[in-house]
């Protein structure tokens, strides 16, 4: 990852007023130590090559839980990049001695390696009875550091629930990096992105497709299995911008929800769509969205262009990015264009020179230079004579994965430090808020995590204790919600532990129980939507709610 420190510094520079002081922003790019982790796909030893997809997949289903677990983890396009630096193709398998050279070339403390076999179902064959098959993974972890190899981790499971296997190998790899970690195997189990098999075999084999051709006829056959299935729309909104069909790109890329962990690129790509097709503010809509969760240079300079391209002052977002990243010429140029346009001549002509500085051989910035240098001072750049030259604000069209998802570690290690400066009351409470966004998002080992710290900050905390419940209940865990919900209502009548409680008694089919829980959630919150729809779907089956 060369742009790794540049990453570190343009975003702390940007995000540090979300900090606590310098102390928390220097602590920031000492959170990434220990904590890389580069998967690789994983080896078939099933014998049957129609099955070679499935080792593409580890990767990608084995990367989402890692990230959900606290691990920076190497993207897909940065792993071919460090096999095309060393000469290798792409489907290489790589020897020991390779994987460490990798992992050198992308500055990965942990590699995993693994490999698979599948059982075949009774019926005869896998491709015959792909619903009785079973399949066997093994896994083990490199650790780069201390170049010791972990014992092998293994698990199972019919071929049809292979999400399954895979997210439970990712909770064991996770357990086996950090002796710390505490998320439960429950909860990476019922994580959101299980697809019917057929469509996540569209998806990986679209995702790792040798053709244009072949990548975007398996991604519109993963998306018409399964419509709302937010990573093969990413992929396939992707590759219809990269075929310059930004009409078609821009209507997939909005089907994205912006609860989707994947909003942000998804977002980023439907703001350039839309920049195509002149569909300015709509483009400005999509990367403010974008800012407004990773405020980076590229984006917010986007977003400064897609407003001036409707006829609107972008200076203010452009000074941003520059002040961000001042080694930039593109935002100092950009700059002095929306500085020309108010009729600042002389600021203009200082962020000219400072991207010819820059860059000396930047033709449109030597003739922007050279009109400032004859425009009378105020002049605005739409009433300077027609030189033959009309200047255009520059838009970045390339998203960096790796440096996205690295400001976004960031983020969350510089939050983590400020809240570890608030009183534990107050640190829990905050801890607890983001876990309840989590959960609304469908985002489970995240909100474990949240609301995991937030009773490590204060044990007593009734509105932490109800927080887990609603994870436990939504990861299928009823004992453990039911525990978690009780010891709420020893330390606080609440209504979120009572409703947990309800819908369990409700499932269990002790409705008379359901309908005191859901009574005493609405004494104490008369307006509470939830209580009343659980009311009424108690009265539809006879119960009255007391």
């Amino acid at each position: 990852m060369q742009s790794l420190l540049k990453s570190i510094a343009l975003y702390l520079a940007l995000v540090a007023t979300f900090a606590c002081g310098a102390a928390a922003t220097a602590q920031a790019p000492e959170a990434l130590n220990g904590r890389v982790v580069l998967v690789l796909p994983f080896d078939n030893h099933s014998g049957n090559a129609s099955l070679n997809w499935i080792g593409d997949s580890f990767p990608d289903t084995l990367n989402k839980r890692l990230n959900s677990a606290g691990f920076l983890t190497i993207s897909h396009d940065d792993r071919q990049f460090a096999y095309e630096h060393l000469g290798l193709p792409a489907d290489f398998r790589p020897t020991r001695a390779t994987t460490i050279r990798i992992a050198e070339q992308v500055d990965a403390n942990y590699v995993i390696i693994g490999s698979y076999s599948v059982q075949p179902g009774p019926a005869g064959g896998v491709a015959k009875d792909t619903a009785n098959s079973r399949i066997m993974v093994q896994a083990r972890v490199l650790s780069v550091d201390a170049l010791r190899l972990s014992a092998v981790l293994e698990d199972s499971a019919e071929l049809m629930r292979l999400f399954d296997a895979e997210n439970a190998i990712a909770w064991k790899i996770a357990a086996k990096i950090d002796p710390h970690f505490s998320g439960s195997e429950q909860t990476f189990l019922a994580a959101p992105g299980a697809v019917p098999l057929p469509a996540f075999e569209d998806y990986i084999r679209g995702i790792n497709a040798a053709t244009s051709e072949e990548r975007l006829k398996r991604l519109q056959d993963a998306v018409a299995l399964v419509p709302n299935y937010a990573a093969a729309l990413l992929e396939l909104g992707k590759e219809q911008y990269a075929q310059r069909n930004f009409d078609g790109a821009a209507a997939t890329l909005a089907k994205v929800p912006r609860t989707d962990a994947l909003a942000l690129e998804a977002n980023f790509y439907l703001g350039l769509a839309n920049f195509n097709s002149a569909n300015y503010a709509g483009a400005q809509t999509a990367f403010a969205f974008v800012a407004g969760r990773l405020p980076l240079p590229e984006v917010v300079n986007d977003e400064g262009v897609a407003l001036s391209r409707q006829g609107k002052d972008g200076a203010e977002l452009f000074r941003k990015a520059s002040e961000a990243d001042p080694s930039d010429e593109d935002y100092h140029y950009n700059l002095a264009i929306a500085l020309y346009r108010r009729g600042d001549t002389a600021g203009a002509l200082r962020e000219v020179e400072t991207a010819l500085h820059l860059k000396a051989t930047d033709n449109e910035a030597i003739q922007l230079r050279a009109q400032l240098q004859q425009a009378a001072p105020g002049t605005r750049l739409a009433q300077s004579a027609d030189s033959g030259f009309s200047p255009l604000e520059r838009v970045r069209r390339s998203y960096s994965e790796t440096g996205f998802r690295q400001a976004a570690f960031l983020l969350d290690q510089m939050n983590a430090a400020r809240l570890a400066m608030l009183p534990p009351e107050k640190r829990a409470a905050e801890y607890t808020q983001m876990g309840r966004e989590y959960l609304s998002e469908g985002l489970l080992p995240e909100a474990e995590t949240q609301f995991q710290d937030a009773l490590e900050a204060s044990p007593n905390s009734a509105d932490a204790h109800a927080g887990m419940a609603q994870l436990r209940e939504a990861s299928g865990d009823a004992a453990k919600a039911r525990d978690e919900a009780k010891t709420s209502l020893i330390m606080k009548p609440n209504v979120a532990a009572l409703l947990v409680l309800a819908r369990l008694d409700l499932a269990e089919k002790q409705p008379g129980a359901s309908a005191e829980e859901v009574s005493s959630a609405l004494k104490l919150e008369p307006a509470n939507a939830a209580a009343i729809a659980l009311k009424l779907v108690l009265q539809e089956h006879g119960q009255t709610v007391p």
